[in-house]
């Protein structure tokens, strides 16, 4: 199979756009699937993981491989819900192109446009299916709209729908002016009629005036009034869908199988292969300054990206990874050079969901599973031994939400480590850590669905049942003012003594994270014992000062101390580190950091004041409101993650059940003294009801 017949495609969306649905259907039609599967009655092949089939979503993403007309297909599919937006951003990292899935009654949603913003990042070319244009409200032109106003798509119409809501009769092809109905699993390809005719040419005089803007052969064409060729017109197209210059939209409706086939074509048509993309750029190993560039082709030196991990039952371990260059085969040694090790491939398997395909090699664009891998993590980079690069890491978002765990019997403690580090292992926006004061196990991610769905699969995958707390926000703590602080750290006992005096100044770092810089003159701390002072200090920044929450954005000078040639050691010197630091930081005018949330709502028009005070009242800020479509405002504003638990059953009950809102994390922001007061007080009653049971 050439590089040019292969297609690595995402398909994202807002969640309940039929995004499993529609790629149930694209598996059925290129002969992956024997029977279709529905995702309301859990049976669809991408969402094998018992917590999808149960809640009707899309949590990981899995690779499915696929052929359709001589072209090889790997499907990424990708979760829609705001709690799992990792897992888009990197699956966004490894595709070439995405189909856009846009519901032809909700349109443009808020997670359409983090997804779309996502997709702008990493350059992907896109094209657009408007899907249940069958359904009552549907508004395919009105989606178009939207797409251009809201997330400045470029979205040109390539098909029409003729009739919508119950209506839906078939689908204008605009490209080749014709009328395709539907029959079953089958497409009739017609003539299109007299009464369609008028408004099919001038949608299509649209679209050859939209291309005539980036070729001059159509423009000549069009400005002589003369038929533009078919394959003119494709390749045009084609060329300004890879260059981001437009969106080709089509539509249909997956679940009753129209319109799927003509998207299997569109992604074949429109989408880049590999070579399209061309040389993947990744930085030199030795010298971070230098770029390293790999040609998708099997001569080069390997390169890859791990993008996901799944723990599978049956094979252990699949590191799914996406090869950009070179040749990889089983057995092989390769080095990861984000841990700088080498690691040694065991298996390779091609994944049709549910079923794996050994195969014994993978070269430049192919997306596999490795079993065996033992470091590799997400967003790894492996890479040939001898010719080594990075390739740019995926962005995660900090965790904002945590909840206290524990297992229902204290046997069941070491069994909960390890499926914990195996969750941790898939997920790197979840993380678990034991707090030796309480001795429970905290668990912390993006949402609070994101954290039911780990307790969930800790249950049933592996078999380990827990006591769950109530979800709380995880608050940072950092400093607001710079101070200098000194601790000398001595202690006699019997045999050798421990000493250890710094002087170090502390500063407010906003949002650049922890800095340490050393200014040590004349040895008065040796060498060797620098790193023991900032290490102490990093352990502190993951314990907290304040009130036990992780500290952020601060620098550290060390100015000065002293050290005692027999005394002193590395352990000295991390425990005077570390305490010179706590009382820093309590000098520091030290204070509280909540995440803050960018929060949409959708709502009737009738519902606007009960629902903007609500929100004032809970120390949201509304930023804008836009017509969302007629009758329905857009929201958008930001609100504190504190103030949001149990809002959806509020915001039900303000609208009738008619509003809807989503949530993602913004940033991380001061609170005001009298809520930081409120949150201390809190903390230290619920240590001092602990201590007393």
């Amino acid at each position: 199979m050439t590089l040019n017949k292969l297609r690595n495609i995402g398909i994202a969306a807002h969640i309940d756009a039929g995004k499993t649905t529609t790629t149930e259907r694209l598996l059925f039609f290129t002969g992956v699937n024997r029977k279709m599967g529905e995702t309301h009655d859990g049976q669809s092949t991408m969402d094998f993981m018992k917590q999808e089939q149960e809640r009707g979503i899309t949590i990981a993403s899995a690779a499915i491989s696929c052929t359709w007309n001589g072209y090889n297909i790997n499907i990424i599919d990708t979760p829609g819900h705001v709690d799992f937006t990792v897992e888009v951003e990197r699956s966004l990292r490894v595709i070439d192109g995405m189909v856009a899935l846009f519901c032809a009654v909700g349109g443009v949603e808020p997670q359409s446009e983090t997804v779309w913003n996502q997709a702008e990042r990493y350059k992907v070319p896109r094209v657009a299916f408007v899907n249940k244009i069958d359904r009552t409200g549907a508004d395919y032109l009105e989606v178009i709209r939207q797409m251009n106003e809201h997330l400045d798509a470029r979205a040109v119409a390539f098909q029409l729908p003729i009739g919508q809501e119950e209506e839906f009769r078939g689908i204008l092809d605009l490209i080749h002016f014709k009328m395709l109905t539907f029959k079953d699993a089958e497409t009739i390809i017609l003539e299109i009629p007299e009464e369609h005719h008028a408004l099919a040419y001038e949608y299509r005089q649209q679209l050859i005036e939209k291309l005539a803007d980036f070729n001059e052969e159509i423009l000549n064409l069009f400005l002589e009034d003369k038929e533009v060729p078919l394959e003119l017109l494709m390749s045009a197209a084609r060329d300004a869908t890879l260059k981001l210059l437009i969106t080709p939209v089509f539509c249909g409706a997956a679940y009753k199988n129209k319109g799927i086939t003509q998207l299997l074509d569109a992604v074949v048509d429109y989408l880049p292969s590999p070579v399209d993309i061309g040389a993947v750029v990744g930085l030199d190993v030795d010298d971070p300054e230098k770029a390293r560039h790999r040609n998708p082709s099997p001569k080069e030196p390997f390169s890859a990206l791990a993008f996901k991990l799944i723990h599978d039952p049956y094979v252990g371990q699949q590191t799914f990874v996406r090869v950009y260059s070179g040749t990889l085969k089983s057995g092989m040694q390769v080095m990861n050079s984000t841990k700088g090790k080498p690691e040694r491939v065991g298996r390779i398997l091609k994944i049709r969901a549910k079923d794996r395909e050994e195969v014994g090699e993978a070269g430049p664009g192919d997306i596999v599973a490795l079993i065996g891998m033992k470091l590799t993590k997400t967003g790894d980079t492996l890479c040939d031994m001898e010719h080594q690069l990075y390739l740019e890491n995926i962005h995660i978002p900090p965790s904002v939400i945590e909840m206290k765990i524990n297992p229902v019997t204290r046997k069941e403690q070491s069994k909960l480590g390890e499926a914990l580090s195996k969750l941790v292992n898939e997920d790197p926006s979840f993380h678990a850590r034991f707090d030796e004061e309480t001795e429970e196990t905290v668990i912390s991610g993006m949402g609070e669905l994101h954290l039911e769905i780990i307790v969930d699969r800790l249950k049933h995958e592996f078999g380990v049942d827990v006591v769950v707390g109530e979800p709380a926000v995880a608050f940072r703590e950092t400093i607001s003012m710079e101070v200098e602080a000194e601790y000398r750290h001595s202690k006699q006992s019997g045999g050798r003594g421990q000493f250890a005096q710094t002087l170090m100044r502390i500063e407010p770092n906003e949002g650049k994270g922890y800095e340490f810089v050393d200014k040590i003159k004349g040895g008065s701390i040796p060498g060797e014992y620098i790193p023991s002072v900032n290490k102490g200090i990093i352990k502190t920044l993951a314990d907290g000062v304040l009130a036990g929450f992780p500290v952020v954005d601060v620098k550290v000078v060390l100015l000065d101390g002293q050290f005692h040639p027999v005394d002193s050691s590395d352990f000295a010197f991390q425990i005077c580190g570390s305490i010179c630091f706590k009382q820093g930081f309590m000098k520091a005018s030290p204070i509280l950091l909540e995440p803050v949330m960018k929060i949409e709502i959708n709502t009737p028009d009738d519902y606007i004041g009960d629902i903007v005070g609500n929100l004032t009242k809970r120390r949201g800020k509304i930023e804008s409101m836009r017509r969302h479509r007629k009758g329905s405002q857009k929201l958008n504003g930001f609100v504190p993650l504190q103030e949001m638990f149990g809002y959806s059953t509020s915001l039900r009950n303000l609208s009738s059940g008619r509003a809807n809102y989503s949530m993602e994390f913004y940033q991380y922001m001061p609170v005001s003294k009298a809520i930081q007061d409120e949150v201390l007080k809190k903390l230290a009653e619920k240590k001092r009801l602990e201590a007393n049971k």
